[in-house]
């Protein structure tokens, strides 16, 4: 039997997906935000994803979900504002020896999105929230990153949330 996802949860999913790409693109491409957001909102990027098709074993084009392009569009800004301050709050919570600068550009851009998330989205449950970004990792991972992200994800929640 099928799970059931209602439309508005799986367009917040693709929202999260899009906002991950989008945190990247700004990181690496030196483009303006606003341009991004609007070429994700517009569909020239991040209307396909690359995945593995079992039977014939060859990588496929897939086309996302719809997204909630206002929930898009929130956590891109928020997460570009607030950049500096959720690095220096990730960085408290990585091991020592490691900073944000040491991470893989999409696991910096997952991990802010995440974070930013869990600071400011209180109407969605942080476990919620968490195995979201966790599944997300194994999407574009296959060591161990996702379970660091459950981790670090996790041990922030328990700080900002108790707090």
């Amino acid at each position: 039997m099928a799970k059931y996802v209602s439309e508005k949860i799986r367009m917040k999913t693709s929202a999260r997906l899009a906002a991950v790409q989008a945190t990247y693109m700004i990181a690496y491409s030196q483009l303006p935000v606003d341009e991004v957001i609007k070429e994700f909102e517009n569909g020239e990027v991040g209307r396909f994803v690359i995945e593995d098709n079992l039977n014939t074993g060859n990588e496929e084009f897939k086309e996302v979900e719809p997204m909630d392009k206002k929930y898009f569009e929130k956590l891109v800004i928020g997460v570009h504002s607030k950049k500096e301050e959720l690095e220096k709050s990730l960085n408290l919570f990585l091991n020592s020896g490691w900073s944000v600068d040491r991470l893989d550009g999409t696991l910096q851009a997952l991990l802010l999105c995440a974070i930013y998330e869990i600071n400011n989205t209180r109407d969605v449950d942080v476990k919620v929230l968490i195995q979201e970004y966790v599944d997300m990792a194994y999407a574009f991972f296959t060591k161990g990153e996702p379970k660091m992200v459950n981790a670090l994800l996790d041990q922030i929640a328990k700080e900002v949330r108790c707090a």
